[in-house]
């Protein structure tokens, strides 16, 4: 098995991790952090380190809503997935 120097290069540019979190700017996310809490919300920037401000974000414990805040930032080191692809479930 060989390797690239750097796989990343190999990759399309929308394949990036970045590139994807930038295109789904203004849509709806779920992120789970290492905490095992959960966020929903509107993802509205996300910068280099994946740090996220999500507006409108709800917190979930298990598939409780916990608390709804107006705007989160989280910040990407304890950030354990990001589901780009979610729905807003009422609260």
């Amino acid at each position: 098995m060989t390797c690239r120097k750097n796989q990343w290069d190999a990759l399309e540019p929308s394949r990036k991790p970045l590139n994807l979190l930038v295109k789904k700017l203004n849509g709806d996310v779920n992120i789970r952090l290492k905490n095992d809490v959960e966020y929903r919300g509107k993802m509205i920037d996300a910068d280099s380190h994946m740090n996220i401000i999500l507006e409108g974000a709800t917190e979930y414990r298990g598939n409780s809503p916990t608390a709804n805040y107006g705007n989160v930032i989280l910040r990407g080191s304890n950030i354990l997935y990001i589901c780009v692809d979610a729905t807003r479930q009422p609260a």
